[in-house]
């Protein structure tokens, strides 16, 4: 029976209800009845769970089932919240409760005598080598005739037990079995993947962080960053570290350092095979990094750009350290290691030196990563917990005395031995839980909110503050109470560990965290990183280097759970990174930081929900940290950004429709743009297709002739004026033809009794001029989409293309449709509008009309000059990859082309005629165009 004074069970969400109800219909009457079920944290996985188990309960009473979970705390959880809902659960290992919740370990505990010989003798049963106590409880699970089994966060049977978790579905084969995870699935990759396949066949069930939100069943959020630079003795052993490589750079640009120079090499491997034995296109797909980090140089000044190379977003930034050990490990293998110069023996030598400098070293393979001391220095820099504590103090000072925070680290203490080369730079608690709480201790601006340190192995904050939490646990358990000793330390840290274990005091600590007792809490991504529930937390600090997005997910899920009381509640998770400049490597943890952000979403500045970086400012990069600089300015408005929770909270525009959908995007800067949208405003572009037709047999338009009295400049000057508003229903071809209209008729308004033959003329020009013009790209993308949809490549084309032009004249692109329609689109498009470089087809447009040079007198004469205009020149395009691999397809593009962009031909390289327009065009690039891929939520 349900316990009378426990709180009422909600009602199920319609998240809830969704996975249950699918999770019915895969049950039923099934074979193998399995299924992986995908949750974001504080989504209810823990109500899904137990609701199945209580459905099988009631249908078949002598049901047991059986709960496996990561660690205790979780499985405290679903004890609690079973008793809530009236379910009989236990943790004894007889299984007599119809509920048992257990941990992973309590089976997966392997015989200390079991002997590597022992495994390899039957390297197909891992079940053999469990401890006799777990081999018992396999046995017992095994035994149970009807059997329920839920492995919650079950990819950490994945990571670690892959082996018993397949011999143990294989044992209970007809057990009805429920994988649940906060995992996002496309972050499941090789055996993982694999074996999730293996084991429950495709995911039943998934929805997004952002999809939970928008239902108002997790707090909106704001993701933020405060940036740091080491401390000063940091950054001085930093510089110092960084003056042999920076020797190293210069020695390059030494006339007759190496037979063949550096930047010699770098020219003769990248820039004269190009065109002249292969293609760029070619070498990059043969060496895809290289060529990257060879487009790094030249956009730092040092190699000159290759033939039909395009410099994409991730090429604007100067080389990184990988960059030049990349590049240097080529020229060391492939040339001076093989040399028989004995000069060269030499370079090898002052290079083979310098490569440790940063975290690199020569072997006779070639380059290898070593271990980087650079990288610790920031990863566990001191100037982390000030910022911390700086970013405690505004949150206090934004939201009061609701402020709650939790400092997340990856260990409770570093280790105890530091590197010789870091003796006085770093000691052996920098990094650490510990170490951050004592600078929380000592800061006055976060002393006085009492923050506390929970481990699996501690309880520790100040000594008042202990005696607080005894005289807090004495109110909810006065045995306990009696039995904790508080223990004075020898600086500002005591510790409160005497008496009782984690496995209690965790919950006693979130209940005393949760009544504002103490306001932060520091733990380790070990034990609260995962599993742990305090509705009241409102701000995350995330101190550890945890990068996967798994581990990612599970920590922002600790502020996101919402808190009946505080219904406004909306969260701020902030990530400290240390970068220095002093340093080639010294983006290390900015790098960090992107991958923890590579496909997490949130809102960025124009309110779209996306993943990357770019949510947390626009102004930032996945390839490379902002200056040193803007670092202060860029703190000051995370802060105001932190502050403006009301923003925080429209932004999400939570209880909108929503299709839980993430939807590859092009964002497009081109060269130049005809569209300009308002300041703080957005235009909207439908593709229009072009109103005028050039072939080999003239040109013809749909536009009408104007009128030939004297009034008509006048009217056609006005009709051609701005365009304004934020969505426009025609394409750029109108803005096109206004532009050029507009220049056509520019003075005609001062002049009266103007011959109607002059005004025919300018019509003729202003129309032969539309021929000579970029086309719009709204234009090409239509056409790419409505080519893939002819092919079958995508199941919508471009009817279904939305297309966007941002202040700043950033263009941004996305198919409709199913998210691998977006993706094949994306990149189909960017390849569109990219130079020629080495694809199977091209396409062509006929360009710079011109007609008779003859007076025109009628209007009858106008349209007899156009149709008699001849195309003088043709311009050649790529044919998208997808769209380019048989002949069928590149027809398809052909027809979407002719309609949306204009008449041409269409050329396979592979033939005598294709492959030398290539040789001919190759690396032109007439749209100019800068560009980056975006993964969009809606």
């Amino acid at each position: 029976m349900p316990d009378p004074d426990a709180p009422a069970v909600p009602s199920l969400r319609i998240h809830q209800r969704e996975a249950l109800e699918a999770l019915a219909r895969a049950w039923h009457d099934a074979e193998h009845p399995r299924a992986w079920v995908v949750l974001p944290p504080g989504a209810g996985k823990t109500r899904v769970g137990l609701e199945a188990v209580a459905g099988e309960l009631r249908e078949h009473p002598g049901t047991r089932a059986v709960v496996l979970a990561p660690n205790t705390a979780i499985q405290s959880q679903w004890i609690a919240e079973a008793a809530t809902m009236g379910l009989d659960a236990s943790d004894d290992k007889s299984l007599a409760s119809p509920l048992t919740c257990l941990t992973y370990q309590s089976l997966a505990v392997f015989d200390s005598e079991a002997t590597d010989a022992d495994a390899d003798a039957d390297a197909t049963t891992v079940v053999d080598r469990l401890h006799p106590n777990g081999v018992a409880l396999f046995d017992r699970i095994r035994a149970e005739p009807r059997l329920v089994l839920v492995l919650d966060e079950c990819h950490h049977l994945l990571e670690v037990w892959g082996r018993l978790l397949a011999e143990l579905l294989d044992a209970v084969d007809r057990a009805h079995v429920l994988a649940l995870t906060a995992t996002p699935p496309e972050s499941l990759v090789g055996e993982q993947r694999a074996l999730v396949d293996q084991l429950f066949g495709s995911i039943l069930y998934r929805v997004s962080v952002p999809a939970v939100v928008k239902e108002g069943h997790l707090a909106p959020f704001d993701e933020l960053v405060w940036l740091t630079t080491p401390t000063p003795t940091e950054e001085d052993w930093l510089t110092s570290e960084a003056l042999r490589f920076t020797e190293l750079t210069t020695l390059l640009t030494t006339p007759g350092f190496g037979s063949v120079g550096f930047y010699e090499w770098l020219t003769a491997r990248f820039v004269e095979p190009v065109p002249a034995t292969t293609t760029w296109a070619a070498l990059a797909e043969r060496e895809p990094d290289l060529c990257d980090s060879a487009l790094r140089m030249h956009h730092a000044g040092l190699l000159d750009l290759p033939v039909g190379a395009r410099l994409r977003e991730e090429h604007r930034h100067d080389p990184s350290a990988e960059d030049w050990v990349r590049l240097l490990g080529d020229w060391l293998l492939n040339h001076v290691a093989v040399s028989e110069d004995p000069g060269d023996a030499e370079v090898l030598a002052v290079v083979k030196a310098a490569l440790p400098s940063v975290g690199y070293q020569w072997t006779r393979r070639g380059v290898r990563r070593g271990r980087s001391t650079v990288d610790r220095v920031l990863a566990r820099s001191y100037a982390k917990p000030g910022a911390a504590a700086q970013i405690i103090a505004a949150e206090h000072a934004a939201i009061g005395e609701r402020v709650r925070v939790l400092v997340l680290c990856d260990h409770e203490r570093a280790s105890a031995t530091v590197p010789v080369a870091l003796d006085g730079v770093l000691d052996a608690e920098a990094g650490s839980a510990m170490a951050a709480l004592e600078a929380l201790l000592t800061d006055p601006d976060t002393a006085v909110l009492h923050p506390m340190l929970v481990t699996g192995s501690v309880v520790a904050a100040s000594e008042e503050t202990l005696r607080d939490l005894v005289a807090f646990v004495a109110d909810r358990d006065r045995e306990l109470a009696s039995k904790l000793l508080v223990e004075a330390g020898a600086g500002p840290v005591s510790t409160c560990t005497s008496g009782w274990t984690s496995r209690t005091w965790v919950g006693h600590v979130t209940a005393f965290f949760e009544a504002g007792r103490t306001q932060v809490l520091v733990g380790t991504r070990g034990l609260l990183g995962e599993g742990w529930n305090a509705r009241g937390v409102s701000t995350l600090i995330d101190l550890s280097t945890a990068t996967t997005l798994t581990a990612v997910v599970q920590t922002r899920g600790r502020a996101l759970r919402t808190d009946p009381t505080w219904p406004d509640k909306v969260a701020t998770n902030w990530t400290v990174v240390c970068v220095s400049e002093a340093h080639l490597k010294g983006d290390n943890d900015w790098f960090r930081l992107v991958r923890k952000h590579q496909g997490f979403h949130g809102v960025d500045d124009d309110g779209d929900i996306v993943d990357g970086v770019a949510h947390i400012d626009a102004s930032f990069s996945p390839f490379a940290p902002p200056p040193v600089a803007s670092f202060d300015a860029l703190n000051a408005r995370m802060l105001v950004a932190a502050a403006d929770r009301d923003a925080i909270r429209d932004a999400w525009a939570v209880g909108e429709p929503y299709q839980d959908v993430t939807l590859v995007s092009l964002r497009v800067r081109p060269a130049t743009s005809v569209v300009t949208a308002p300041l703080d405003d957005v235009v909207t572009l439908a593709p229009v297709p072009p109103s005028w037709r050039l072939t080999t047999d003239g040109m013809t338009t749909d536009e009408p002739l104007p009128a030939t009295s004297w009034r008509t400049p006048l009217a056609l000057a006005a009709g051609t004026a701005g365009v304004s508003g934020t969505t426009l229903v025609a394409g750029e071809w109108a803005l096109v033809a206004g532009a050029v209209g507009a220049l056509a008729t520019i003075g005609h308004g001062a002049v009266t009794g103007r011959r109607h033959t002059d005004t025919l003329t300018r019509w003729v020009r202003s129309q032969l001029a539309l021929t000579s013009v970029v086309p719009p790209l709204v234009a090409v993308a239509a056409a790419v989409a409505d080519g893939l949809a002819a092919a079958g490549l995508t199941s919508v084309g471009a009817s279904g293309l939305a297309v966007d032009v941002h202040p700043g004249g950033e263009y941004r692109f996305r198919l409709g449709g199913t998210e691998a329609d977006a993706e094949v689109f994306a990149v189909a498009f960017d390849e569109a509008i990219g130079p020629v470089a080495a694809p199977r087809y091209i396409v062509s447009r006929f360009t710079d009309a011109q007609a008779p040079d003859a007076p025109i007198r009628t209007r009858r004469g106008a349209r007899a000059a156009l149709r008699a205009a001849r195309a003088t020149g043709e311009a050649w395009h790529p044919v998208p990859t997808v769209l380019g691999r048989n002949a069928t397809s590149a027809g398809h593009y052909l027809d979407a082309w002719t309609a949306w962009v204009g008449e041409g031909r269409l050329l396979a390289t592979a033939k005598p005629e294709g492959a030398g327009i290539v040789a001919a065009v190759s690396g032109e690039d007439p749209f100019a165009a800068t560009t980056v891929m975006r993964r969009h939520w809606s």
